[in-house]
């Protein structure tokens, strides 16, 4: 049965709508549609009219055009709806209490993609730590986590390592919804609480994939085009902390890793498929291949390199399969590996790298060469799956 999102319940049931008095405001995005690819404002413009006041657009902006980290979004008066689109990426990543002024109800209408590093979960916190404080209610249409909402893995993040990649001590494939991390932010994160309603999807369940939704697929930052790309994304993001390509500029960004010094063949052969063999790692391959990055890291220089290919969603550990490949990686290239410098979503300290991984830990695994096994004992996942458990809608 196809699942229907929070911004589907909420727009086919008026009296619903009518529960929310006042005005109104909408934080989203490019892959804020319904069921019928209307997109949530059109819809909000309908349903609530002149009530309708205020969008705010999170990193990458309300159009979702915006393609780099710390590359900031303005804010604008919006030519079509004639409302102001107030930018979470810009000089601040916190609404001011300018932009909130005369907002009643708040919704929020985000996809996640299901890992730590994906940043709109934290312009979600941030909305609702500012909002603690006001009568405003915030109002999150859920939607699915693409990936599964049971499957987690990953190391806690460590908070000495806290950044707009990562707030809260959560592992990087996290298994919740965005309308669940709304949840365990208000009861395990805060003291303050805000006026916080979830709008629960009708028909999902937890082991599904995105596919089983039946719900289309549209992008909800630039370089995730394809739902093949959420799959690889916990894997491949890893080496955005480092000078390697993971794609961008490409066709199948966040799909493949290369770097120009690679002969992906021989990397392949000689080095990678027989550290897969003794990592035990199922349900995806590895394939050498050749690509060209038009822009970003390694931009006009072909690489050679490597695509991860997913061959059973249900086995699949995409965290265990990006650190086994940077470890590879990182030994086979040697003086021709860097990690990247900061600075990396505005902090100017440490390193990316270990902001990603919430930790510096992995990154000495990768410099010592340690084994696959030895990734076990990052995940001490106890005290999250009971958070979890408690706050689970679904």
């Amino acid at each position: 049965m196809k699942v229907q999102t929070g911004l589907d319940v909420l727009l086919n049931d008026k009296k619903l709508q009518e529960t929310f008095k006042g005005n109104i405001a909408l934080l989203c995005h490019n892959a804020s549609i319904d069921s019928t690819y209307t997109h949530a404002a059109l819809g909000f413009k309908i349903a609530f009219q002149e009530r309708f006041v205020k969008l705010f657009g999170p990193q990458h902006g309300f159009s979702t055009d915006v393609q780099d980290n710390m590359v900031e979004t303005d804010h604008v008066i919006h030519p079509f709806f004639k409302i102001p689109v107030y930018s979470l990426y810009s000089e601040t990543r916190i609404p001011t209490d300018e932009m909130l002024q005369g907002v009643d109800h708040l919704f929020v209408d985000l996809q996640d993609v299901g890992c730590r590093v994906y940043t709109y979960i934290y312009t979600l916190t941030y909305l609702l730590e500012k909002c603690a404080s006001k009568p405003i209610e915030i109002i999150v249409l859920d939607r699915p986590n693409p990936i599964n909402g049971i499957d987690i893995e990953g190391n806690i993040l460590d908070l000495d390592f806290e950044s707009f990649v990562g707030r809260h001590p959560i592992p990087m494939r996290h298994g919740m919804t965005i309308g669940e991390v709304a949840l365990m932010h208000q009861k395990f994160w805060v003291k303050e609480k805000a006026n916080l309603k979830v709008i629960k999807m009708l028909n999902w369940d937890r082991n599904m994939f995105y596919e089983d939704t039946q719900l289309p697929w549209l992008l909800p930052s630039p370089n995730l085009a394809r739902i093949e790309s959420s799959y690889t994304f916990p894997a491949t993001v890893l080496f955005e902390g480092t000078t390697l390509s993971e794609g961008r500029g490409t066709t199948q960004s966040l799909e493949v890793v290369g770097h120009p010094k690679i002969e992906p063949f021989s990397f392949y052969e000689n080095v990678l498929s027989e550290a897969m063999k003794q990592s035990k790692l199922e349900g995806f391959k590895y394939r050498p291949i050749t690509f060209l990055p038009t822009f970003q890291k390694q931009g006009g220089k072909v690489c050679g390199g490597i695509q991860i290919h997913v061959t059973n969603k249900s086995i699949y550990k995409p965290w265990r399969a990006g650190q086994l490949l940077m470890r590879e990686l990182y030994h086979y290239l040697g003086d021709n590996f860097d990690w990247k410098l900061p600075p990396y979503e505005y902090n100017y300290n440490q390193h990316p790298i270990d902001l990603i991984n919430g930790t510096d830990k992995l990154r000495h695994w990768v410099v010592n060469n340690s084994s696959i096994e030895a990734l076990d004992a990052f995940e001490d996942l106890k005290i999250y799956k009971k958070q979890l458990h408690d706050i689970k809608i679904y």
